[in-house]
């Protein structure tokens, strides 16, 4: 299975790039947010999901391991195939996807591309609690406050309660003081 590729992005329609990698071009379905990240670069690095059917191999590529961890979690949803969840994905940023599953907004939902009511509601069903988005620590450094909501989302709280308890927190020195100071707010929660 191929999971990363590095190349130079060479055709792109409004579904797809064409990525050569070393003489090689491999087509790489994307969503609307990979596309605009990777236009007009020189070279581009996207994680890839292989999926493999009866009649074709299709590569699905991500430029962020967190658009890659939504994308594996959406096709898990009875109804949502590959190219549906690439769809969603293009319909919004990732936190605002995220946001809408844990706040119960299937109207939200509904509103994405090729998402009716019914998988709008079975999304929230299956999801609901079980988001947690990671990026790489070396594409990004993660911040205090970052680490504070990951350390309480990792002790089982739900990343909207996580968030909402870290705002409520002034400045904090260090992280282990802003997770003994989530966790007192989270029980009033």
């Amino acid at each position: 299975m191929i999971s990363f590729l590095k190349g130079r992005p060479m055709e792109a329609d409004a579904e797809s790039v064409t990525v050569d990698v070393n003489g090689v071009g491999y087509e790489v379905q994307c969503s609307l947010n990979t596309l605009a990240q990777i236009a007009g670069q020189n070279e581009t690095q996207l994680w890839i999901y292989t999926h493999v059917r009866e009649d074709a191999i299709v590569l699905c590529g991500f430029a962020s391991r967190s658009e890659k961890q939504l994308f594996m979690s959406l096709i898990k949803v009875s109804g949502i195939g590959p190219k549906m969840a690439l769809k969603i994905l293009s319909g919004a940023p990732l936190d605002r996807i995220v946001r809408m599953i844990e706040d119960k907004d299937a109207q939200g939902l509904s509103k994405l591309p090729k998402v009716g009511k019914k998988t709008a509601e079975q999304m929230i069903l299956t999801l609901k609690g079980k988001l947690v988005l990671e990026e790489s620590s070396a594409a990004r450094p993660m911040g205090v406050r970052q680490e504070i909501i990951s350390a309480l989302v990792n002790l089982g709280f739900r990343i909207n309660d996580a968030e909402r308890a870290v705002d409520k927190l002034d400045d904090v020195a260090s992280v282990e003081e802003g997770i003994k100071r989530g966790l007192a707010a989270l029980s009033t929660i």
